[in-house]
């Protein structure tokens, strides 16, 4: 039996038109309260007619919020600190205690990113995951230099591109929940992010090699240590600290699956799995061998350490943010920092929608957006700052607001892709409920399958 129609003045008429007036007609009667409904993968208020209702913060998740009240609460810090005397936040920045503090909060944030790696999407897309990290970092690294040079004409531009070429990954672990990409394109802006790295390093090395005469200095600059043999020493310890890792974890997994299953068993092995992982992050951090971590991260898994890393991970981007905050106290270039984050950010647009394509197929156009939106700064690009400071002074106080440049730039980008599409007359984007239930096979927003028999408007008979 067809359910009741009840006649309702159209949004914005007149109650006082006479009769032949048109008239809304809605099925079933109900009244304009607001419901949740999912359209393409996203959450919005809808009301009975159809009107989405706005999310101020909607698009803004917590943990950013959070994340500019720790940035504010450490550059508070920094300044009273300088102005009181009670430390030198200079010298603070350049200790070893912040570094070794800075690099493991990103040993915390490449193992969370790997950890979430999707392995199966990874070996389809290792070609494009190989580009991204190879040919991807050269390219947004030669963007973002030829930009600084254009603008400023400095040599130091060389080493502030390298800087924030790479993806931080401890953001993208943090703020990986991105319900509009796929579980493909996430475990690729994943793998991007965790693994341009040795690139980095390797760019690093070479234009520092290539800078540091023009700027005045003379012999060779500290950041290149023992050269191409410095370079090669690192790999093998990373490759003997991951190789020491992967040995006591499978050994660990033999001796556990011959004991009995019992909860005291259970906690006993998650407790060895966290202080393994512990000890790890630790060791990655006082000597910088971060791809060992990066490696791990797609081994060593438990669902211990899964809950465990959740709150680790959000703990350390919180600590990074007040970490950058201190920076920030140390000083700042405004105006050069703003022109690099807008070029870092420019610059994974362009390889991602450009270049991506051509090693990634079948790439669906919302994640090639996504990919091209998906640029990220933050601890990693402080500490290449502050190996780099030592040999190219400035290079901190130009890094730290091209941060938080690139951070903005982030935000507001997601924030114009939460937003829901304007009303069009005759589009699918702003239809009323008398619209959605007019069209033939179309779910309505009350649950019942439509046969396209229903007329929005029709005109009373005088």
């Amino acid at each position: 039996m067809r359910a009741p129609y009840h006649h309702t003045l159209p949004m914005g008429a007149d109650p006082r038109r006479p009769r032949g007036a048109a008239y809304a007609r809605v099925s079933p009667a109900v009244p304009d309260t607001a419901r949740t409904v999912t359209e393409g993968g996203e959450k919005a208020m809808v009301t009975a007619r159809g009107a989405r209702l706005p999310r101020p913060f909607g698009a803004v998740p917590p943990i950013v919020l959070a994340g500019a009240g720790a940035l504010a609460a450490g550059t508070v810090c920094g300044l009273v600190l300088q102005v009181t005397g009670v430390a030198d936040t200079s010298a603070l920045v350049d200790s070893r205690s912040y570094v070794f503090g800075a690099g493991l909060l990103l040993a915390v944030g490449l193992y969370g990113s790997t950890y979430g790696i999707d392995l199966k999407a990874l070996r389809a897309d290792l070609r494009g995951v190989v580009a991204a990290v190879t040919l991807g970092v050269v390219l947004k690294a030669a963007l973002i230099t030829g930009t600084m040079l254009l603008v400023f004409r400095r040599p130091e531009a060389l080493v502030l591109g390298v800087a924030v070429a790479q993806i931080d990954p401890l953001s993208v672990a943090a703020l990986g929940r991105n319900d509009r990409m796929s579980p493909r394109a996430r475990s690729l802006l994943t793998a991007w992010a965790s693994f341009d790295d040795p690139m980095t390093v390797l760019l690093t090395l070479y234009l520092a090699g290539v800078a540091y005469p023009l700027t005045g200095g003379t012999g060779t600059p500290g950041i290149t240590g023992g050269g191409t043999g410095g370079y090669l020493a690192g790999l093998g310890l990373n490759a003997a600290l991951l190789a020491g890792v992967l040995l006591l974890w499978f050994t660990g997994r033999r001796l556990v699956s011959r004991a009995p299953d019992t909860p005291p068993a259970r906690r006993t092995v998650g407790g060895a799995a966290v202080l393994l992982v512990g000890a790890l992050l630790v060791l990655a951090a006082a000597q910088q061998l971060m791809l060992a971590v990066a490696l791990a991260g797609l081994v060593v898994r438990s669902t211990v350490l899964g809950k465990v890393l959740d709150r680790a991970v959000g703990g350390a981007y919180l600590a990074a943010f007040s970490a950058l905050g201190l920076l920030l106290a140390h000083g700042v270039a405004w105006w050069p920092g703003l022109v690099l984050g807008v070029a870092a950010f420019g610059a994974q647009a362009v390889v991602a929608l450009t270049v991506m394509p051509l090693f990634v197929k079948g790439l669906a156009r919302t994640d090639r957006i996504e990919l091209g939106l998906g640029q990220q700064n933050g601890i990693t690009a402080v500490l290449i700052a502050l190996t780099l400071e030592r040999d190219f002074p400035g290079t901190a106080a130009t890094v730290g607001p091209a941060v938080i440049t690139v951070n903005i730039l982030y935000g507001a980008g997601q924030a114009l892709r939460s937003r829901p599409p304007r009303r069009r007359r005759g589009g699918g984007a702003g239809k009323d409920a008398g619209e959605l239930a007019a069209e033939p096979g179309r779910q309505s927003l009350y649950g019942q399958e439509t046969r396209g028999e229903n007329v929005l408007e029709r005109r009373s008979v005088a």
